[in-house]
């Protein structure tokens, strides 16, 4: 198998694995009892939660764990406007994850006027309509750090310069950039930021959302006193506990997977480019995650390929995750200039810590051998 959808979700790191294994009997007392093995479990949780803190230049009490990246997007939209009930408008780009773009049209219905950033061909949003939408009604602003299908790095730290001027509270979905590229809160000058341990080679199921100190924010769910009151439920003890490896690993190896993968990604990228005619990358050619190249394949169809390569066990996608097998195109290669034929015709292509060099000579002759092939039936249905 060569996996190559990384970005949807990664294989759990056989080390995090071992060592949720290892703790899984240990550690199974409830956090919030006050007998020994409750405690036991209440350490380890603290203990990934300064991992995490430490890794992203934050405060240990400013992470709090949720159960995904979705989860934490929407505590961050939902809280801030229900404790903002005199604002009711929010500005956020218009190739957010689903996990945003699906809360703001419910919230739309709510009567929540929602201001969608363009952004330019290359996936950048345009900083001076952020400028221009905001106002004294203006609850929050959501950008994402990198986008999940093209892979495009915003300006995070102007947007945040901008928004601590006028005072607006400041969101960003990290859950894609987190352990690929830098993340420094203070930097960034974000208030709020969610990401998600399985992007990291972590457990599915188990997120955090960073919460600056000082910033009002309701909690989403409720019931116990759990994560200081602010997020009700038993704590997921060993998705915690594999959140705090699979950082601590970032912390020792990210460095040097960076450079790794931005070669095998480079390998690839200019493969498909030469071997490939008729072929468009999608996103900017720099300022984006290394590990994420998105072309469209002109004149085929873009799950025709998906499938092709998967009987080869080949896996790729043709977006995310979380809008794949929509009928719709994407709305990220929509938004970029696309039209819906190109869009279509465009796949995903997002490299890990486990592919290898030869992974990617032998994905290089079967998506040219797939694509030849794919043209040819077509041109041969039009006659």
């Amino acid at each position: 198998m060569i996996y190559l959808d990384n970005n949807a979700t990664t294989p759990i790191d056989p080390r995090i694995l071992q060592k949720i294994h290892e703790t899984e009997n240990e550690y199974f007392g409830n956090p919030s009892s006050l007998y020994p093995i409750g405690r036991k479990a209440k350490d380890r949780i603290e203990e990934a939660r300064e991992i995490i803190a430490k890794y992203i230049n934050a405060k240990k009490e400013e992470i709090f764990f949720t159960s995904s990246g979705t989860e934490s997007d929407n505590w961050a939209i939902r809280g801030i406007l229900d404790v903002s009930p005199d604002k009711n408008e929010i500005i956020v780009s218009s190739i957010e994850h689903p996990a945003i773009i699906n809360t703001c049209k419910y919230l739309e219905k709510k009567g929540i006027k929602v201001f969608y950033v363009p952004v330019d061909h290359e996936g950048i949003v345009d900083l001076d309509f952020i400028k221009d939408k905001i106002s004294e009604r203006t609850a929050l602003i959501s950008i994402m750090h990198a986008n999940n299908e093209i892979g495009s790095i915003q300006p995070i730290e102007e947007i945040g310069k901008i928004a601590s001027e006028r005072k607006v509270v400041f969101h960003s979905d990290c859950v894609q950039s987190l352990g690929k590229i830098e993340i420094d809160v203070e930097k960034l000058k974000v208030d709020l930021l969610s990401i998600s341990a399985h992007k990291l080679y972590g457990p599915k199921g188990v997120g955090a959302l960073y919460i600056k100190k000082g910033v009002n924010i309701l909690p989403l769910m409720l019931g116990g006193h759990q994560e200081k009151g602010r997020r009700a439920g038993t704590e997921n003890v060993l998705g915690i506990i594999g959140f705090g490896e699979a950082v601590k690993i970032l912390h020792l190896e990210s460095q040097e997977e960076r450079k790794r993968i931005k070669t095998l990604s480079e390998m690839l990228k200019k493969g498909i480019e030469s071997k490939i005619s008729d072929v468009k990358f999608n996103g900017h050619p720099e300022k984006r995650i290394p590990s994420t190249l998105n072309f469209c394949f002109s004149g085929i169809d873009g799950e025709a390929l998906v499938m092709a390569l998967s009987s080869k066990d080949i896996y790729v996608s043709t977006g995310s995750a979380c809008t794949e097998g929509e009928e719709s195109p994407s709305h990220v290669l929509l938004s970029i200039g696309l039209s819906p034929e190109e869009a279509n015709s465009s796949v995903r292509f997002s490299i890990g810590r486990f592919n290898k060099e030869e992974e990617i000579s032998k994905v290089l002759d079967e998506v040219s051998f797939i694509v030849e092939k794919l043209r040819e039936l077509k041109n041969t249905d039009n006659y």
